[in-house]
C-alpha cells in the first residue's frame, strides 16, 4: 500500500493480530483467512497484522509465510495496510523474512526482540539496524518480554527511532506509563501501540496511539468504539466498554492463540485447528469463552446480529 508509506498516520486505533486458519489437513485455509480479513476491513481498521504471534508464525514454513502475506495483500487491495510478522532470534533469518515480506507486497513489518538468545541492548540495537539496512519497508518494533525474556529499553527505542524507517512500537509489557516516558524522546510521527488488550485503554489514555489486539478479532466494533470514546475524552464510557470486554480479553489471553481460534469458531468464521505444540482448548476453557461471548451478545444487539450472521455463513 504505497500510499501509506510517506506517513505513519495510518498506524492507529485497534489493529487485529490475525490468526492463521488451518483446515483439517493442516493446510492454510485461504477462504477462511479471506473472511477474517474482509470482516476487519469492513469495520474500518487501518491495518491488519499477519504471520505474527496470533498467526502461529513459529510453525509456518517460509513458503506458507509468503502465501499468507501475498493473500493478505491481494485481499486488502490497498484499502488497509498489511503488516507482516518478520521477526526471529537469528538476525540473518529475520532479514530473510523481512525481504520476503517486502517482495510479497507488505506495507510494513513487525519485528520482535530476539528471543531465547538473551542479547544485551547493544546487540538488540545492532539486530534491528541490520534488518533496516536490508529493506525499504517501515519497521514496527515488538517488545514482548514475557516471550523474549529480554525487553527493549527506552534508550534503545529512542536510538532506533532516530531513523525514520522505524515508525512504531508494539508494547506488550503492560506498562501503561511508557507513553508518558517515551513521547518527548521520540519523533512526532513515531506510533506507540499497546500489545496488551487488558491495559490498552490506559495505555491510549496515557498518550498511546492504539493497540495491536487479539480481542478486536472477535469484537472489532466494540474495540473501535472504546478507542473512539477514549480519544474524544469520554473516559467513563470507554471504561464501561473495557469492563464489558474484560472477561473476553482474559479468556483470550489465557491460552492464545488456541483460545482466539476457538472463539472465532464459535462465531462460525474458522475451524479451531492449531499446530503443535499448540493444541485445542480443554472443555472448561471453551465454556469460559462461550460465556464471555454470550454476555457481550446479550448487551450488544448489533454484535449479536453479526455473530449470528457469522455462524449462519459458516
Amino acid at each position: 500500500m504505497s500510499a501509506l508509506l510517506p506517513s505513519s498516520a495510518w498506524l492507529s486505533g485497534y489493529i487485529p493480530d490475525l490468526p492463521t486458519p488451518f483446515d483439517n489437513s493442516d493446510r492454510i485455509d485461504l477462504v477462511a483467512f479471506a473472511k477474517l480479513c474482509e470482516r476487519q476491513i469492513e469495520t474500518g481498521v487501518s491495518a491488519i497484522v499477519v504471520g505474527e504471534t496470533a498467526g502461529e508464525a513459529a510453525t509456518l514454513t517460509p513458503a506458507e509465510h509468503d502465501i499468507l502475506i501475498r493473500a493478505a495483500v491481494e485481499i486488502a487491495r490497498h484499502r488497509v495496510g498489511v503488516i507482516a510478522g518478520a521477526g526471529s532470534n537469528s538476525t540473518s533469518q529475520a532479514i530473510d523474512w523481512t525481504r520476503h515480506a517486502e517482495a510479497a507486497g507488505a506495507d510494513a513489518v513487525l519485528s520482535v526482540v530476539p528471543y531465547y538468545n538473551k542479547p544485551m541492548q547493544s546487540g538488540i540495537h545492532a539486530h534491528f539496524c541490520a534488518i533496516a539496512a536490508s529493506t525499504t519497508l517501515p519497521i514496527i518494533l515488538h517488545d514482548i518480554p514475557s516471550r523474549t525474556v529480554r525487553g527493549l529499553a527506552d534508550e534503545t527505542i529512542a536510538q532506533l527511532a532516530e531513523s525514520r524507517q522505524f515508525i512504531g512500537l508494539r508494547d506488550a509489557t503492560g506498562d501503561v506509563t511508557r507513553p508518558l516516558r517515551l513521547r518527548s524522546r521520540l519523533p512526532s510521527g513515531f506510533r506507540l501501540l499497546s500489545g496488551d488488550d487488558s491495559t490498552a485503554l490506559a495505555f491510549v489514555a496515557s498518550g498511546g496511539d492504539g493497540c495491536i489486539s487479539l480481542t478486536s478479532n472477535i469484537v472489532p466494533h466494540l474495540c473501535h468504539a472504546m478507542f473512539s470514546s477514549c480519544r474524544q475524552g469520554q473516559l467513563s464510557h470507554a471504561g464501561y466498554l473495557q469492563g464489558r470486554l474484560a472477561p473476553l480479553t482474559a479468556a483470550l489471553a489465557s491460552e492464545s492463540p488456541a483460545a482466539l481460534k476457538y472463539a472465532l469458531c464459535l462465531l462460525g468464521l474458522i475451524a479451531p485447528n492449531t499446530r503443535l505444540p499448540i493444541v485445542e482448548l480443554a472443555g472448561p476453557a471453551k465454556a469460559e469463552l462461550a460465556r464471555a461471548i454470550a454476555e457481550i451478545d446479550s448487551e450488544n444487539p448489533a454484535c449479536a446480529r453479526e455473530n449470528r450472521h457469522g455462524r449462519q455463513q459458516r
